[in-house]
């Protein structure tokens, strides 16, 4: 358990150093904006073309690993939503929320994870799911936040404003153009391969930073944090769902595909059940504020989950690695 601890703490021990740094003043809130900017266009997407570059095609398009994870995104859309809708929240809160129970922060957080833990080999699983969530879940969620408006707007509009937002995301692009470089075994130029090995090496280090100083910004706004725990909120059913219900769906579900003779190892098994207890990712909360949605609600689940994934995170590790 101590080496599981030694791989995993540094990283959470980076998210805890952007909130205090945030929180006492050091950082700027202004600067946050940015920080995650340069994360999002820049940094990430030359980490994952450089995973997609150099990941085998067969590993980084499984058919077994997408069906699985498929799987999985459908089974947390309905939990997500039979949560939250049942409360009376209309469609824009339900379905971000809805968001935050099923979109884990595999970009920012979960590929570094995976790399020190498991090897290179599970970098193609855990792009696949990002995949997913980029394509799927969050498409799902974005088409399901316009339907309060569809009497105005029409299904067809609120199926644009999802594939305009997938579109719209750098990451998608990234793997994209690792996945031609890997299918061709291409190779960047020797000056150009080390300017993005440079940004690449960056992603990991300020993502976290970023993920911790991003939880910071809606608890100073947002008031009676503690109240909305205390008092029956949907935050502590919404962080069991993550935390809990997404790893032990990924871990039955992968276990069943395997009983009848899909193809899936025991390797990308593992990695989809690390992917699914990861904690929520921020961007749920960053597009519920573009949306107009409830951002204070998901930005506490945010905070709980990554709070918690720590010690939860390093159970499933140690369950599935003794």
């Amino acid at each position: 358990m101590l080496s599981i601890l030694s791989v995993t703490f540094p990283f959470f021990a980076l998210v805890l150093a952007g909130y205090v740094a945030a929180r006492q003043g050091w950082l700027q809130l202004a600067a946050i904006p940015g920080l995650n900017s340069f994360v999002l266009y820049f940094a990430l997407p030359c980490m994952l073309f450089r995973f997609g570059s150099s990941t085998p095609m067969a590993q980084l398009f499984d058919p077994a690993v997408a069906v699985l994870y498929v799987l999985c995104a459908v089974a947390m859309l309905v939990i997500g939503l039979g949560l939250l809708h049942r409360r009376g929240l209309n469609w824009n809160d339900s379905a971000f929320g809805t968001m935050a129970v099923a979109f884990p922060n595999t970009g920012y957080m979960g590929l570094p994870l995976l790399l020190n833990l498991l090897g290179p080999a599970a970098v193609g699983s855990a792009i696949i799911t990002i995949l997913v969530d980029v394509f799927f879940t969050s498409s799902v969620c974005i088409a399901m936040s316009r339907m309060d408006h569809a009497q105005h707007h029409g299904v067809r509009s609120a199926g644009w404003q999802a594939l305009k937002s997938v579109v719209s995301i750098p990451l998608t692009w990234a793997i994209a153009l690792g996945a031609v470089f890997s299918a061709n075994a291409w190779t960047l130029p020797a000056v150009l391969s080390q300017t993005v090995g440079l940004m690449a090496a960056a992603a990991p280090p300020v993502a976290l930073f970023t993920i911790g100083a991003v939880l910071v910004r809606p608890s100073q706004s947002a008031a009676g944090i503690d109240s909305h725990w205390r008092h029956g909120g949907p935050e502590l059913s919404m962080t069991m769902a993550k935390l809990l219900v997404h790893p032990v769906l990924a871990a039955g579900i992968g276990w069943l595909l395997q009983q009848e003779g899909v193809p899936l190892s025991d390797e990308a098994w593992l990695a989809v059940v690390l992917v699914a207890a990861l904690p929520s990712a921020s961007n749920s909360a960053l597009l519920a504020e573009r949306f107009a949605a409830d951002s204070g609600r998901i930005t506490r689940v945010i905070l709980l989950t990554t709070l918690l994934a720590f010690p939860s995170f390093s159970a499933w590790v140690a369950f599935f690695k003794p």
